[in-house]
């Protein structure tokens, strides 16, 4: 086994290829185009839930005008182009608002599960929209109606003078929306067809990748990400416009090799040296004593006593050895006084097993814990540095966007929750609780009391900061942070809709792989989210590597800050303040995030893994091996020596059977042919006046 783990060390530590970018840099581009990827999912399927959610609002408060439908989602949500209200049945219009919807496009229509499918339709002038509908209840005299909204496909915008494109992808790879540089954007475009071929097979695994392109002595990281239901989730309405979100990059700087192989070769050949150091230890101190132990044993056993017994010099194998030396005069009809006693002595097999795990943990540690360590001299490209940071800004807008979008939602459920009565109420708000998943509670608060509810319990410090039309933060201490939205009931003073958000709903928002640790902070710094790693205490300060300065960096700038932090570690760290105006203007949160160097894939550190991958194997053969030879070997042993000194001092009750078929049972067989031998025929000595049994 540690022959196999020395040629796994030199495969391990083979050159890197130098690539032309760097698999760090690409990596991110991957991971950046799942995030927008990811975002574009969720605006669509919140569009459709929330364009659902409306329609059957506006369908159970009743006498509504098709223009107050489309004045009451005006006044709530502001994602959509264009709106209208049509005939369903005719297709004719019937009250529209914003950008003209083309109707030509609303006749065929796909529903999956029930729910009318989003499409993609293009407009007159070549841009793309999406068409989201949800069904109103026909009216006396008129036929079922139609309500459909119209919205851009929206992606990450690049920062000013950065040279990354952004696009949407169609199923056939055709380019769908896009913003950056026409030169990037041009490098994109070519590979979006094969972007879009490998967007999965329908099985609802979310297919992303990167690959490296060059364009004439330019050279352009390029990722992709298709857009799909997450691990255990059901597909979406989303996944099925069958869109891809791709990015591209100029790369300027180096790519970096490193030399690992002369390295890897050495501690390959250091390690076979340990391995025939071990099995000569193995062979001298146990194999071989117990060769002879078992020659001796056979010899005894089949009545040849004339010799002595050649019995090892130290451990269990000197134990049995003098107990067969002692039970060879027995049978010789030796008296029992001048019998040898047995010597003990503390080194035996076990003391061989630990010095050859010894050797090899001398060659492991080192690996583990010392040589080809990544340090502060390791250089970090810019490029993923500014990724770092445009990673913290699409997390940042992220969570603004859920936070304004439920918002939306209350604003929109205020719209009709006022003119319920309590059980239709306590329906309305337990149905929109159960589809948004983002609300711990909901909750209607007229004058200061809670009338109508839904989720747990109202915390009464929510219910007595009410802040119509803001999302607020409603404690800085505490076990967790309690977040709510407020919108009030038009027409009704005193009436407020409040929503308060989940523990859970800030943390799936900040979980992004390959970012590092990533926390949210309130206007104090303090951490009110964090991503899955290790947790987070509420209200806790931030962990070292400069995020506090950083924090205050980017609150007098009002700009995102990244930058590199040399330490005992390197790390990649960046804020981005949570920008924007409407009800999350008043927050001042900030993203941030802190990459360690470790957990990238710059060549530096994938050979520090890779060193102590090996150092790990070296380690783990050698408990594996030895710990197996203790189990099989060293315990049997000591079980035989035991047998062997109670039998020689005259227990001749106890049988003896051997439980493997190997040396160490062939002793033990032997010693229970002796033992019948002294037992079934008495010596002499058994009849002497001073003998004893």
């Amino acid at each position: 086994m540690l022959v196999v783990v020395a040629a796994t060390t030199i495969v391990l530590l083979r050159d890197q290829e130098r690539a032309s970018v760097d698999s760090a840099v690409l990596t991110v581009q991957e991971r950046i185009a799942e995030d927008g990827a990811l975002s574009l999912r969720a605006s669509l399927d919140e569009s459709v839930v929330d364009l659902q959610r409306a329609a059957r609002s506006f369908d159970a408060a009743g006498g509504r005008s098709d223009a107050q439908i489309l004045d009451g989602l005006d006044a709530a949500y502001d994602k959509w182009r264009g709106k209208a209200v049509i005939d369903a049945g005719r297709g004719t219009l019937l009250a529209a608002s914003g950008e003209t919807i083309p109707l030509s496009s609303v006749g065929e229509r796909r529903t999956v599960d029930g729910v009318l499918q989003p499409k993609l339709v293009r407009l007159g002038t070549g841009e793309v929209r999406v068409l989201v509908f949800a069904p109103l209840a026909a009216r006396s005299g008129a036929g079922p109606r139609l309500l459909v909204t119209s919205s851009s496909l929206s992606v990450p915008a690049p920062a000013s003078g950065d040279t990354r494109a952004m696009s949407v992808l169609g199923p056939d790879g055709e380019v769908l929306a896009a913003h950056g540089p026409a030169q990037a954007r041009k490098a994109l475009g070519d590979a979006g067809v094969e972007f879009a071929a490998a967007r999965g097979d329908g099985t609802g695994k979310a297919p992303s990748g990167s690959r490296a392109v060059r364009h004439g002595d330019i050279r352009w990281a390029t990722g992709h990400g298709a857009i799909a239901a997450a691990g255990g989730e059901r597909a979406t309405p989303a996944q099925g416009l069958g869109l891809t979100v791709a990015t591209a990059v100029r790369v300027d700087d180096d790519p970096v090799a490193l030399s690992t192989q002369v390295f890897g070769l050495a501690c390959a050949g250091l390690l076979i040296a340990v391995a025939l150091l071990v099995s000569l230890l193995l062979y001298l101190f146990l194999q071989r004593p117990l060769l002879r132990l078992y020659v001796e044993s056979r010899r005894v056993a089949h009545g040849d006593l004339t010799r002595e017994v050649s019995a090892p010099r130290f451990g269990e194998g000197a134990r049995i050895g003098r107990a067969l030396e002692r039970l060879r005069l027995r049978l010789l009809g030796t008296p029992h006084g001048v019998l040898p006693e047995p010597v003990r002595r503390r080194v035996g097999a076990g003391f061989v097993l630990a010095l050859c795990a010894v050797l090899v943990l001398l060659w492991s540690a080192p690996l583990l814990f010392l040589v080809q360590r990544g340090d502060n001299t390791v250089v970090v490209p810019k490029r993923l540095v500014t990724d770092q940071q445009l990673r913290a800004e699409t997390t940042a807008a992220r969570v603004r966007k859920a936070l304004a979008e439920g918002y939306a939602d209350l604003a929109a459920t205020a719209q009709t929750v006022g003119a319920l009565k309590q059980d239709a109420a306590d329906d309305l708000l337990d149905r929109m609780r159960k589809e948004s998943k983002r609300y711990r509670s909901l909750y209607v608060v007229r004058d200061g009391k809670v009338t109508a509810s839904s989720g747990d319990r109202p915390q009464d410090a929510a219910v007595a900061r009410l802040q119509a039309g803001k999302v607020a933060q409603v404690n800085d201490s505490g076990k967790e942070p309690v977040i709510a939205a407020y919108a009030a009931v038009p027409g009704q003073k005193g009436t407020t809709v409040v929503g308060e958000f989940g523990p859970r709903f800030l943390v799936t928002l900040v979980s992004r792989p390959g970012m590092g640790r990533v926390h949210l902070v309130d206007v104090r710094h303090r951490i009110i989210a964090a991503d899955d790693h290790e947790g987070f205490l509420a209200f806790d300060r931030l962990p070292g590597h400069g995020l506090d300065q950083l924090c205050q960096e980017a609150v007098r700038t009002r700009r995102s800050q990244s930058r590199v932090v040399r330490g005992e570690q390197t790390v990649i760290t960046a804020v981005a303040p949570l920008q924007g105006t409407g009800a999350t203007r008043e927050l001042g949160w900030q993203v941030v995030s802190a990459q360690p160097g470790t957990w990238t894939t710059l060549p530096e550190y994938v050979a520090q893994r890779r060193t102590m991958l090996a150092g790990l194997l070296g380690s783990a053969a050698a408990a594996a091996c030895l710990g197996w030879l203790y189990i099989v070997v060293v315990r049997p042993l000591r079980s035989l020596a035991g047998h062997a000194e109670r039998l020689a001092d005259g227990d001749l009750r106890t049988v003896l059977f051997p439980q493997h078929h190997d040396e160490v049972g062939a002793v033990m067989r032997n010693m229970e042919v002796i033992r019948r031998q002294i037992h079934e025929e008495p010596s002499p000595r058994d009849h002497a006046p001073h003998g004893r049994n």
